[in-house]
């Protein structure tokens, strides 16, 4: 039977055929046709993985599926016939048949009116099966059998001791500012080119932010600017008690001079690997590197639990310690009994489940993101005046968000501010780069360390960036469409 760029698949299939043929080409959905040729409905791998999910083993026939909608139109009817079907009925694909009823071709939809977004997330139907078994077993409160095997799978993708699941990022990054012992009026020397989630935490600890600039080799802190940082605070008669680093946008920092700086001062290094999760960093897995690290799961990472974060190390007793106090630190008793202030940080059963299916899919990820920016670098790399993110020479980066600046004095002066107007207009959603948090009204008379004399890094990149759409189900027609504003937009 012909498979029309394999989007059919015939009704004696079994659903472990279907779910195999669907991950190996990465297709959404497919046609399921009849013994004769006639298009039965569009199938998905989430109503494949529903019917494992209602007790159907994996040879069970995909003539077993009860029945579904199809977008059905004839072969002599316009193109827009069919995707007037299939928005109609919220379809995937429709299938063009001829006069004895039988598939001719497959369609699918144009999305080229539909908005397309930053980084939305892209869940498949194994994170729902594995989320509805909590409910199945009734493992629907915090704490259970998902989180525990989420917890191992996190350790032995960035390859540590430990690993602890959270309710975000943010509770992380809180939680080891407690275990390193921050206290009001502690400095901390925090990346000043990121989103305010990275400097939070400390003024949770009532402790005093330091900025530190970033490098351009690969938009992260500068080790330049933290060995000024250290010297002034040293001329001071003081010394942070820790130093959070951000990997953003996807990519590592360069620890080797980062750590070897906080080694001589013996201060610890809390690494915030909330965008980097699947980047490397010399052969190591973004995350593992500091005392800490931190990961993030929220709604537009790489991979998504909805919201949630993990807090990871190699100190397996910092780690237990963290697992105490982030359950309201509820001391062994047989009443409720509380010596130390806790928090309520631990990450529901159900959203872990979704977590263990979405981490599986983590290198795949990786690989779409990167082909989102090698689409856009081949697509765009020659304009004058546009530059994209580098990839530093010591690590792969994740991608997790293609990011470039505009220098308006070679694009004939679109600035980031117009793409970014013109992209709004077309549907098309866009971001500037983080607002460096020493410029941030909260923080203002903060202390920051700039790159060199005279020279600030973030800043240039805040007024020259933009963030593209870098969604991992983005297509190439809304790659295209990305791609063509903005050449559109630099011709004006």
């Amino acid at each position: 039977m012909p498979q029309f760029d394999g989007l059919t698949i015939p009704s004696v299939a079994t659903l472990q055929e279907a779910l195999r043929r669907m991950l190996a080409s990465g297709e959404e959905a497919l046609i399921l046709v009849g013994e004769d040729g006639e298009p039965l409905r569009e199938i998905t791998e989430r109503a494949v993985r529903r019917m494992r999910i209602a007790g159907f083993s994996d040879e069970t026939p995909l003539s077993a599926l009860p029945p579904g909608a199809l977008a059905r139109v004839g072969a002599a009817e316009p193109p827009e016939a069919a995707q007037k079907a299939m928005a109609a009925a919220n379809l995937r694909l429709a299938a063009v048949v001829d006069a004895r009823g039988r598939v001719a071709s497959v369609v699918r939809r144009d999305r080229r009116d539909e908005p397309i977004l930053l980084s939305p997330p892209h869940v498949g139907g194994e994170e729902e099966e594995l989320a509805l078994h909590a409910f199945d077993t009734n493992w629907i409160a915090p704490l259970g059998p998902n989180v525990e095997r989420f917890e191992k799978d996190i350790a032995a993708s960035l390859g540590v001791k430990a690993a602890l699941a959270l309710s975000s990022g943010s509770a992380a990054l809180h939680l080891s500012m407690a275990l390193l012992g921050v206290k009001p009026g502690d400095l901390v020397f925090c990346s000043s080119f990121t989103f305010i989630a990275s400097v939070a935490p400390a003024l949770y600890q009532w402790a005093e932010p330091v900025f530190i600039d970033s490098e351009p080799d690969s938009w992260n802190m500068s080790p330049a600017a933290l060995e000024r940082a250290f010297a002034a605070a040293a001329r001071e008669g003081r010394k942070p008690r820790a130093v959070i680093v951000a990997n953003l946008y996807g990519q590592s920092a360069d620890y080797d001079p980062i750590l070897e700086i906080c080694a001589a001062h013996g201060v610890p290094v809390v690494e915030d690997a909330a965008e980097s999760l699947g980047a490397d960093y010399k052969g190591r897995r973004s995350g593992s590197i500091g005392a800490f690290g931190v990961v993030s799961f929220n709604g537009n990472k790489i991979i998504t639990t909805s919201g949630g974060g993990a807090l990871v190390s190699d100190d397996v007793e910092a780690i237990a310690r963290a697992r105490f106090l982030s359950t309201q630190a509820r001391d062994p008793a047989p009443h409720y009994q509380h010596s130390v202030y806790g928090y309520n940080y631990r990450m529901s059963n159900i959203l872990a489940g979704v977590g263990v299916g979405q981490l599986r899919l983590l290198e795949r990820r990786v690989e779409q993101r990167r082909r989102v920016f090698a689409f856009y670098e081949a697509a765009l790399g020659g304009l004058d005046g546009l530059s994209f993110m580098p990839e530093a020479p010591f690590g792969r980066s994740n991608r997790w968000l293609s990011t470039m600046t505009l220098d308006p004095r070679r694009t004939g002066g679109v600035a980031a501010a117009d793409l970014m107007a013109a992209l709004t207009a077309a549907k098309i959603e866009s971001r500037p780069l983080w607002k460096p948090m020493h410029r941030q009204p909260v923080f203002e008379g903060r202390g920051y360390f700039g790159h060199g004399d005279n020279e600030s890094v973030c800043d240039g990149l805040f007024e020259q960036g933009l963030c593209l759409p870098s969604g991992t189900a983005l297509t190439e027609a809304q790659l295209e469409r990305v791609v063509d504003v903005i050449r559109k937009t630099l011709r004006r």
